[in-house]
């Protein structure tokens, strides 16, 4: 896992199952770095990949396992959790991702990649937020 300084949130692996081909790519190219993601984002990818994008259950299983292949899975734990309520206090951010935050923080990761957060933020003086869909 190159890349196991890097979080992803679940909107970066949802662009490698969506329609905008750039957008995929670019999904793609910081993924093959390797990197965390966590359970969280595996239950959020399945929910929306069944829902929105009509994945089968044998699909979203074959492409979770994929995602674990290449990504550290960071388990969400009580400890996640209570950082999560405190970053989402201090921050502003939504609890789930606040969650991410927590996650990411935990593993040790100094970038998460997001589409939804504010490109540039550092959290705790130690975790940077980058879009990596921004020009």
């Amino acid at each position: 896992m190159k890349g196991a300084k890097a979080f992803f949130d679940t909107n970066v692996l949802l662009y490698l199952i969506s329609e905008d081909s750039s957008k995929a790519d670019r999904a793609e190219e910081v993924l093959a770095q390797g990197g965390v993601i966590s359970v969280q984002v595996l239950n959020e990818f399945a929910s929306v990949g069944l829902r929105k994008h009509r994945l089968s259950y044998p699909e979203i299983r074959e492409t979770l396992d994929t995602f674990r292949a290449f990504c550290k899975v960071e388990p969400l734990t009580v400890d996640i959790h209570d950082q999560g309520l405190t970053i989402a206090e201090r921050y502003g951010f939504s609890l789930y991702d606040a969650l991410i935050v927590a996650a990411a923080l935990k593993a040790g990761c100094v970038t998460l990649y997001s589409e939804d957060m504010q490109d540039g933020q550092t959290i705790e003086g130690r975790l940077v937020i980058r879009n990596p869909f921004a020009s």
